[in-house]
């Protein structure tokens, strides 16, 4: 299964107390952060959180506050993550690189976490946030050099739907299957990142880039095919081989490599399930053609074999070690 729904809460500390305790709450989820009452005598929070495959779905009330991560606290790859917050009651005030947003309740915020900024809250606020590492982004053109923090409205539109699916999602983690848990954090950062791409924010529609995430979606479409190749990958996209190689070398890696990178990530996320599958059905499942190869290839990428992380459907051995 996946994560449980974790909760805490400052009330009942002292007010030295609350601080200290939600400054260690937020950098547990995405960093650290210096934390201020404001005018108050007290802070009193609430954060309930889980995760889904990658992603940190939180929910958050908090008193009047003011939270601030600054570029000396750390450096930027010490926050490798993108926030999506959704303003559920409440006003905020969020300021990065000179520029201030205001967000009200139907607001949805996007913005690059490594970078300094602060966000002020003069009342009780309620957030609704997804926590979601880079690197799932760059895999999807995302271009953090350029991203500046982005405003989107979640009252309608694709913005309302990717709101509705990521409170869904908080609400059922715990009854996901690992399995399943990656399928739906793969639709959900595609479905957060569409009103960003309506609004043009931070994303090439053409270029080496855009080709590559074009490629990338087209192997995760076709990756239970056993005959997914790069002829047809580059067939697809119109473009030549030797250009597709261009595109996955400058990233370390070639097309086949992406292929049975994913390929072997969700095979092992079945066998973690314990789903009712054999090694083999698991393998054929997600187009190996082989199971000898796939069991050499599972060692080569875990350094264990397959069977040593699943039982059979009827609890013994695997038919493939």
């Amino acid at each position: 299964m996946s994560d449980t729904v974790h909760s805490l809460s400052t009330s009942g500390l002292g007010s030295k107390e609350q601080i200290r305790y939600w400054s260690d709450a937020l950098t547990d989820l995405c960093g650290r952060f210096d934390v201020d009452p404001l005018e108050a005598s007290a802070l009193e929070g609430r954060i309930s959180y889980t995760t889904v495959s990658r992603l940190k779905l939180c929910q958050i009330e908090a008193s009047q506050h003011r939270i601030a991560h600054t570029s000396s606290k750390s450096q930027g790859s010490e926050h490798p993550f993108v926030k999506i917050l959704f303003q559920i009651q409440g006003v905020s005030y969020f300021e990065q690189n000179g520029c201030q947003i205001q967000v009200t309740p139907g607001d949805c915020l996007a913005y690059d976490v490594s970078c300094p900024h602060t966000i002020i809250s003069p009342s009780l606020t309620r957030h609704e946030v997804v926590i979601v590492p880079k690197e799932l982004l760059r895999e999807r053109g995302f271009h953090f050099a350029k991203m500046s923090a982005c405003k989107l409205s979640a009252r309608n539109g694709t913005g309302r739907i990717a709101h509705d699916v990521a409170h869904a999602a908080f609400d059922e983690a715990a009854r996901l299957s690992p399995n399943s848990a990656a399928g739906v954090a793969d639709s959900l950062i595609d479905l957060l990142l569409l009103p960003l791409r309506e609004a043009d924010t931070a994303f090439d529609r053409s270029g080496p880039e855009a080709m590559y995430v074009r490629a990338q979606a087209f192997i995760r479409e076709h990756l239970r095919d056993p005959a997914l190749c790069i002829d047809q990958i580059s067939a697809e996209l119109g473009c030549t081989k030797r250009y597709l190689h261009m595109l996955f070398s400058e990233r370390g890696m070639t097309v086949g490599d992406s292929i049975w990178r994913a390929r072997l990530q969700h095979c092992r996320q079945e066998l973690e399930a314990h789903a009712g599958k054999t090694v083999t059905d698991v393998a054929f499942s997600w187009g190996f053609s082989s199971s000898s190869h796939f069991s050499r290839v599972f060692r080569k990428c875990y350094g264990v074999v397959p069977s040593a992380i699943h039982k059979g459907p009827h609890g013994g051995a695997s038919d493939v070690t």
